[in-house]
């Protein structure tokens, strides 16, 4: 059998749409776009930036980011032969190409990811270089473009994967404070942590024809309701319906598009004081690439041990653990619930209100699962949906208002995967909490208390403290989930568990736990009391040293906590 030539040499390509022949060049001339039916074939991250940007305008970012395996991921391919065969097969150092170019005359900034390398999974060096095309962008006072096309964080690096989504979520919100033009570019396929971060929290979103877009993919939402799926379901034409793009725009028309955009950015306001400018307020200005006091000190029990990272993850799903409302009872006192996200919803897997610690008033908002089957099930098994970030995102914003601390608590598989979750905006939901969590002006202390799952957990994660019980669990996605994709069969489960490095400890030692808060003899279910007796000294002992803080100081220090995770720390601190 002969074998087939490479796409680039091939007289003749089949439409993925509509099966037909199609001669190869008279693809190309069509922008890769079938003439028969009009399905948009995919395009690699250099044929995007021909299509788009001025001849001879496009400029690479300077200094790649080092080559990072941080958690020394194993599966049956390690991992840094992944990377190898996915260099070989695209020709690109990494999932994205970032760099400044021009449309139209129109000064901007690119980045632009590219679905052939690992799926366009989201990295510690993707986060990294999509950070710095942000940090150019308001450098040179100029609008940012993300065009996306990934399955989501990658999660050969466990969850420093999972902080790419916040460190990028806050390089968005600095442009945002500058009042520079921020445009994402949805191509097909667009979901998890992506969808749920920089592709959806931009100023302006637009979906190329035939895009699809959503925090969960087709087949989990199958797997997981059982239901057949609605037809041109998390399409662009979906998104457009639900109110979650501006516009759908085809490929002919999309440097159009965004060359207007540009001009009218341009030909607005004079934009805010830059970085660097003695106008510029102190909250704007860069933020140094350093490590936050205090942050990665030792502060590991000395019972919090290496145990077997999949009994962890059962340990982390009893029944039997105490949940938020069990915490609102025991660890504080005069909790005073408040519903709804003021939009048409009340999420019962999220709770949240008023409460005191040690007489003092805070906002307490945490996912709540139940003990029961009937409780569990009433709650969604702790799953928000929509409605319940928005709940969380509204009761934050009313504690900055009030001048109160946030205290929330995690405890969650992952956000709802349903087809009602993804007709609200799922993606989006979680993207613009976590954009407003990088700019909250008050004291923000995180609690992991049972499983911390992928972006439903980062929702409200992203603190100042970030706490972590004993036996709790966090990461990018379930030991089952990682199991599916990367092993035979899903029985690797406790393999996978190992490989994903998502114990106490093990975050501890990357630096994305500040404090392992030690548990009862057993676990937390054995002695609730105790457990919550331990919880409110440690919220107690990191949240009083923040108090006195002043807001843009807090703020400064939280954006290095998450700027540090990017890909040259994740090769200096990866565990091996």
């Amino acid at each position: 059998m002969t074998a087939t030539a490479p796409r680039e040499e091939q007289l003749w390509s089949r439409c993925a749409g509509c099966a037909t022949l199609l001669y190869r060049k008279r693809l190309r001339r069509n922008l890769d776009v079938c003439p028969e039916c009009g399905a948009h074939a995919r395009l690699s991250a250099p044929d995007r930036l021909r299509q788009l940007v001025d001849p001879g305008s496009f400029r690479p970012l300077p200094d790649p980011p080092a080559d990072v395996d941080p958690i020394g991921f194993v599966d049956v391919v390690p991992y840094p032969h992944r990377l190898t065969a996915a260099r070989a097969g695209t020709g690109l150092g990494e999932a994205v190409v970032c760099g400044t170019a021009t449309l139209g005359g129109h000064p901007a900034a690119l980045a632009v990811m590219d679905f052939r390398f690992l799926g366009g999974s989201l990295g510690c060096a993707v986060g990294e270089l999509i950070t710095r095309a942000a940090e150019r962008a308001l450098d040179d006072r100029v609008p940012l473009i993300l065009v996306t096309a990934s399955g989501g964080a990658r999660m050969q690096e466990g969850v420093l994967s999972l902080m790419q989504m916040a460190t990028v979520s806050q390089a968005v919100a600095a442009l945002r404070e500058a009042g520079l033009l921020t445009v994402s570019v949805l191509t097909d396929p667009t979901y998890g942590g992506v969808a749920a971060s920089f592709a959806t929290n931009t100023d302006v979103v637009v979906a190329e024809s035939g895009a699809r877009m959503g925090f969960a993919g087709p087949r989990v939402i199958r797997q997981v309701t059982g239901r057949a799926l609605p037809e041109g379901f998390q399409t662009a034409d979906f998104l457009l319906r639900h109110g979650q793009v501006d516009m759908v725009v085809p490929r002919r028309a999309l440097r159009a598009r965004l060359v207007a955009l540009l001009a009218a950015a341009r030909g607005g306001r004079t934009p805010a004081p830059g970085p660097g400018d003695p106008a510029a307020p102190a909250a704007r200005r860069p933020v140094p690439r350093q490590q936050p006091a205090g942050a990665g000190r030792d502060t590991a029990p000395a019972d919090a041990t290496d145990g077997d990272p999949w009994a962890t993850v059962r340990l982390a799903r009893h029944p039997g653990r105490p949940t938020t409302l069990d915490y609102l009872d025991s660890a504080f006192d005069g909790f005073v619930e408040l519903h709804g996200d003021r939009l048409g919803g009340d999420c019962p897997a999220v709770v949240g209100g008023l409460a005191r610690l040690d007489g003092r008033p805070v906002m307490v908002i945490g996912h709540q699962k139940g003990h029961t089957t009937a409780e569990l099930v009433a709650r969604n098994f702790g799953m928000a949906s929509p409605a319940g970030h928005r709940k969380a995102l509204r009761l934050m914003r009313l504690a900055a208002r009030w001048g109160l601390p946030v205290v929330t608590l995690v405890d969650t598989p992952g956000a709802d995967p349903g087809v009602g979750a993804e007709e609200q905006g799922q993606a989006a939901a979680i993207a613009e909490s976590i954009l407003a969590l990088t700019v909250l002006p008050t004291p923000v202390v995180a609690v992991i208390t049972g499983e911390g799952g992928s972006g439903g957990a980062l929702a409200l994660a992203v603190a100042d403290r970030v706490l972590m019980l004993a036996h709790a669990v966090y990461s990018v996605i379930s030991p089952e989930g990682c199991a599916a994709i990367l092993w035979p069969d899903r029985s690797a489960a406790p393999q996978a568990a190992r490989a994903l490095r998502l114990t106490a400890p093990d975050l501890h030692r990357l630096g994305v736990v500040d404090e392992i808060v030690p548990e009862p003899p057993g676990a937390a279910h054995d002695d609730p009391q105790a457990t919550a007796v331990a919880v409110r000294d440690a919220v107690r002992a990191n949240l009083l040293p923040l108090l006195d803080v002043p807001p843009a100081t807090l703020v400064r220090r939280r954006r290095q906590r998450f700027r540090r995770f990017g890909a040259a720390r994740a090769a200096a601190g990866g565990v091996r």
